[in-house]
């Protein structure tokens, strides 16, 4: 079984690559020959991967600099995500797609299930729905995947920024009124890993649509750092202490939702796979990067 993965250098790309074994082999697609803000491009790039499966991971994540990128913000993560999605469909291949929590305004008490109305804040999230929709609309053969809060050793994220700020300051200020579940892009990985082998065991599959998979667990920012920088101190890595801030305290561009925890309970009863608790993957990532590979991973 061949995965083609749209976004060589992305952490869910980086983590499927490492999964590439005899059962499954796994395609990276990226610029130049891939580029999701060239939509002429998608499909013969795509057909020449010779996919059983698309995974449609790659996209514009620069949250607070999409609101001054609109145009390109919309072209990679609606129009591109589309051109995908049909690329897909005319190869006559499901598609599995990637996009977010910022769907969400965050008013929300509890965790949005997916059939929760959708109200995105910036240009990011709305960017990023548009995207499912345009994907809905080409491919009937599509996984939307909603996740959160994303980190793995690979590219840039919350963990390796934690660790690399502990590596120079004694204390660091974190937002501690927005919750959400810390999702490793390995666990992602596994999950996309799980639905391929779905598909072609199951033949007949029709449960396509919308899910949510995140970690399992919520928490807020301040104590997902703090989590991160007690592993690290445990396995001897660079540690500091964290003082909770307000969203106030910390301005960005573009408004965060207060609430973005998400039930992947719809992925669990479909599927049969649940992310593992997110402080056990959190370790996972953190013990990794404060082995042999420490200097190489944070300077990323």
């Amino acid at each position: 079984m061949r995965l083609a993965v749209t976004g060589r250098e992305g952490q869910v790309a980086a983590s499927l690559l490492e999964r590439d074994s005899r059962d499954v082999e796994i395609v990276a697609i990226g610029r130049p020959a891939l580029d999701l803000a060239r939509p002429e491009a998608v499909f013969s790039a795509l057909e020449a991967a010779r996919p059983d499966i698309v995974v449609s991971a790659a996209a514009y994540t620069a949250v607070d600099q999409a609101e001054d990128e609109k145009e390109l913000a919309f072209a990679v993560n609606a129009t591109g995500a589309g051109k995908v999605a049909e690329a897909a469909a005319k190869l006559g291949v499901p598609v599995i797609h990637l996009s977010t929590d910022y769907v969400f305004d965050g008013t929300k008490d509890g965790a949005y299930v997916e059939t929760d109305a959708v109200a995105p804040l910036g240009v990011y999230g709305a960017s990023k729905l548009a995207g499912e929709q345009a994907v809905a609309a080409a491919n009937p053969h599509h996984l939307i995947l909603r996740t959160a809060w994303v980190y793995s050793p690979f590219g840039k994220n919350f963990v390796k920024t934690m660790l690399r700020l502990a590596s120079d300051r004694d204390t660091i200020s974190v937002v501690a009124d927005q919750w959400g579940n810390p999702t490793s892009a390995l666990d992602i990985a596994d999950a996309i890993l799980h639905t391929a082998a779905r598909f072609r065991d199951d033949k007949n599959f029709a449960a396509f649509g919308i899910y949510h998979l995140a970690g399992t667990g919520g928490t807020n920012w301040s104590g997902f750092a703090r989590h991160i920088l007690d592993t690290s101190r445990a396995f001897g890595g660079p540690h500091a202490s964290v003082r909770d801030i307000a969203t106030v305290d910390y301005p960005t561009k573009a408004r965060r939702p207060q609430n973005s925890r998400l039930s992947s309970a719809k992925f669990a009863d479909v599927f049969g796979w649940a992310a593992p608790q997110w402080r056990e993957s959190t370790e996972a990532v953190v013990r990794r990067l404060g082995g042999c590979e420490t200097k190489r991973a944070l300077s990323a």
